[in-house]
């Protein structure tokens, strides 16, 4: 029988700025080890630490730009576009202009805070 995930869980984020983190499969609000999908919100000016994560991360921006700095240099990722980062690849995700961003994150496996190394 399908599942109704009646309502997403918000998760603190890491960075420079509040961002929301809606967690809509994953550890936290589904069980999910393997995938999770969360929403984002993230304000104009918003910086987070760089890591090398061991999960594939799918992002798709819907609203906004986000910047996806990697070990040569960086993307910048407009509505209706997509990045897929690779585990073991260190990036850093902000989003430097005024508006911010919204997008939505597919990690494979789970996202988890001991495994997305972030940088000290």
């Amino acid at each position: 029988m399908p599942r109704l995930i009646d309502s997403p869980t918000v998760i603190e984020a890491a960075g420079t700025k509040p961002k929301l983190i809606e967690e809509f499969v994953g550890h936290v609000n589904s069980g999910h080890s393997g995938v999770s999908v969360a929403c984002m919100k993230s304000p104009g000016g918003w910086v987070e630490p760089g890591q090398t994560p061991e999960f594939e991360e799918i992002t798709i921006v819907l609203e906004g730009m986000l910047r996806v700095e990697h070990a040569d240099g960086s993307l910048d990722v407009r509505p209706g576009q997509a990045i897929v980062t690779s585990p073991g690849e260190w990036v850093r995700y902000s989003t430097p202009e005024a508006e911010g961003a919204r997008y939505v994150a597919v990690c494979l496996p789970a996202f988890s805070p001991t495994n997305v190394h972030r940088d000290e």
